[in-house]
């Protein structure tokens, strides 16, 4: 199993740079940030210094979507830094959430993120994409160029796009049934499209916050750090209520059902610890669908989502513990998992 580190681009941006390299240092193998201009600094500079900085990390978006930059600039993008560093970006990529929305748009459609995936992909590695019926490509891509991209995926037409089109899958919750629910619709897609299901890599991300002890008052301090968690993930499973009603036999109640006392959202918090929008979610929810507790604990959950197909685990590393959880993970939790 692979780790990834997933941090927001607050400034400085010399604190995330420092940080992706100390997470190479403990073994970490991809250093992911969100991508949200309004709210955060622009990721792809900050790429440059990260990867300038580190020697094998993996860097990209998580996620990036089709709308905030044309095409060809992100694929050209992608292109660049894979020249200037050796090939060692990847492309996270989804409807988008609050880069759209707190710009007052609204996410992609999946058709859209379709075209997208496959064009910032045909570009990136050097061959010609047709972008609103205009055949591009970018002379300059070195042959053999690589670019993966990874589609960010909850409900089931969003689950069929990333088997049947991308070459990962990002599911943002660590919930043991859920994943195993949603490993199952990707490899499903992926057989219908002719696919081998064992191209599509599986990435699970989610908040870690590893704890001394299990505590009762440790516990409660370290569930509130991560619950906004809950209340990101909330964003996307209202969409899937909106689409397709409170009881689907296509959504499971156990992702949709805690998101009832929901009552809005406000971007100005999103992704924060103590966002006060998030206080409808249940210490239940919080223990799903993110990692807390000893280092053990974390071992355990991840061999159960490692036996279900999982290839990599992405820490979301926004709390009070960012170096803690990072050093924990190097010392105890990643040699666990690739001994």
């Amino acid at each position: 199993m692979d780790f990834g580190l997933v941090l927001q681009t607050d400034p400085p941006a010399s604190a995330v740079v420092e940080l992706m390299r100390r997470a190479e240092e403990r073994g970490f193998t991809h250093g992911w940030t969100f991508d949200s201009a309004v709210l955060w600094q622009e990721p792809f500079v900050i790429y440059s210094q990260i990867l300038a900085r580190t020697e094998h990390l993996i860097v990209g978006p998580m996620v990036t979507n089709p709308a905030t930059r044309t095409w060809e600039v992100t694929a050209s993008t992608f292109a660049t830094l894979n020249s200037m560093f050796g090939g060692r970006t990847i492309c996270g990529i989804g409807r988008g959430d609050s880069a759209m929305r707190v710009a007052g748009r609204r996410p992609n459609t999946l058709a859209v993120l379709g075209e997208a995936v496959h064009a910032i992909r045909e570009l990136a590695e050097g061959r010609t994409a047709v972008i609103g019926g205009t055949p591009i490509r970018i002379p300059w891509i070195e042959e053999g160029a690589r670019l993966p991209v990874w589609t960010a995926a909850y409900g089931p037409k969003a689950l069929a796009l990333a088997g049947a089109k991308a070459d990962g899958f990002i599911l943002q919750l660590a919930d043991v049934y859920l994943t195993e629910w949603m490993v199952k619709a990707v490899r499903d897609a992926a057989v219908a499209a002719g696919r081998d299901p064992a191209d599509v890599t599986i990435c699970v991300a989610a908040p870690a916050y590893v704890t001394g002890d299990d505590a009762p008052g440790t516990l409660a301090h370290a569930r509130d750090q991560c619950r906004w968690f809950g209340g990101m993930v909330g964003n996307h499973v209202a969409d899937l209520v909106s689409r397709y009603g409170e009881s689907s036999s296509v959504v499971p109640a156990e992702l949709t059902d805690y998101i009832k006392a929901r009552q809005g959202y406000d971007y100005a918090h999103h992704g924060r610890a103590g966002n006060p929008d998030t206080a409808f979610v249940p210490d239940e929810i919080v223990d799903r669908f993110c990692l807390i507790g000893p280092a053990e604990a974390h071992v355990d959950r991840l061999r159960r989502l490692r036996a279900l197909g999982v290839d990599q685990f992405a820490v979301y590393d926004m709390h009070d513990a960012k170096e803690t959880t990072i050093d924990a993970y190097g010392e105890t939790v990643i040699p666990a998992l690739t001994a």
